[in-house]
């Protein structure tokens, strides 16, 4: 597995990561997340992502990091550990956000439930307008000065506030953002706009989630059927409304374009997915999710597909009809 720089960070990861949003705490009970992750330390994967949102919205708690500390037993150091906090946890009006005070609060109970005494990457899951961005940034440098949080960076971030806050950054001398992550796909491709320069100037690593647009990029919905039972689909209304967004006809017309042309060469759509994103500069990790052991490792062994400049030119035009019409 290839490793790459982790954006403006010292230390590298792999260039396919595991994220354990999604289904850990549903369809993934615990037995299920120690098997994941062991198949991702097996197939070369040495990043990690979780939230402290995430497994929320089966059993009320945060699910996926509770699990993902117990399946880290004795091999912590073999990962490169990121969360996520800001999102609402609770009902209370500071249990969310991006303040000084929800932000410390979230780290503390993020690394209790993780069983580590620090995370290698603690990123603002969102951007919170009603928090400074004096305040969160002083907020996240304390948490490196302390030694809890090796690196910090964002989620859901437009461009201009992350050069806003590395600016503060820089002018202060506190952490920067060496991370984003951002919605990125061969579907969805607003980031190329603003973001992707952004990363490329400054140096801030970008982390693309939904690299297989919820399933969409894998061939798990086929038009006009009703999505299979065990999917995220069929679970989640949001899920429902993403499709509902990106699985119009051209957009499956799109889809039969590019798996004619993996198939070709005799790749899927889902490791063409991944390899396109790799490709991509300022892309350091590709975050993939995994409700089993054999998908993380099909994930894996995407990212030995290296596309040329004239294969990414060809992707291009195949997507140009439907592309053109999302942005």
């Amino acid at each position: 597995m290839e490793q790459r720089q982790l954006g403006g960070a010292g230390i590298r990861v792999s260039a396919v990561g595991l994220g354990t949003g999604g289904q850990w705490g549903g369809r993934v009970d615990q037995e299920g997340a120690i098997a994941i992750l062991w198949a991702a330390l097996d197939a070369g994967v040495t990043y990690v992502d979780t939230a402290d949102i995430y497994g929320t919205w089966y059993r009320g708690t945060s699910t996926a990091e509770e699990m993902l500390g117990e399946a880290l037993q004795g091999i912590r150091h073999r990962v490169v550990l990121g969360t996520k906090g800001c999102q609402a946890v609770g009902p209370g009006p500071n249990q969310r956000g991006s303040s000084r005070g929800h932000l410390m609060q979230a780290l503390e109970q993020s690394l209790r439930r993780l069983r580590t005494d620090y995370v290698d990457l603690y990123q603002v899951h969102q951007y919170d307008p009603s928090t400074s961005d004096q305040e969160t940034m002083r907020a996240l440098d304390d948490m490196v000065s302390s030694g809890k949080v090796r690196y910090v960076g964002a989620s859901n971030y437009p461009a201009w506030r992350i050069t806003r806050c590395n600016g503060l950054a820089e002018r202060y001398g506190w952490a920067p953002l060496v991370t984003t992550q951002a919605h990125y796909n061969l579907l969805e491709r607003e980031a190329e706009n603003e973001l992707l320069p952004m990363c490329r100037a400054l140096g801030v690593g970008l982390l693309p989630y939904f690299p297989l647009a919820n399933g969409l990029l894998a061939g798990r919905y086929a038009p006009g059927s009703p999505p299979p039972a065990d999917s995220r689909a069929a679970a989640f209304e949001r899920t429902r409304r993403y499709l509902a967004r990106y699985a119009t006809p051209e957009g499956y017309a799109a889809l039969a374009r590019l798996d004619a042309w993996a198939a070709a060469r005799g790749h899927t759509l889902a490791e063409l997915a991944i390899a396109w994103l790799l490709a991509q500069p300022a892309v350091s990790c590709v975050i993939t999710g995994a409700s089993a052991a054999w998908q993380i490792q099909a994930n894996a062994e995407a990212a030995q597909w290296q596309l040329s400049a004239g294969e990414l030119g060809e992707i291009d035009h195949l997507l140009a009809p439907s592309a053109q019409e999302g942005r």
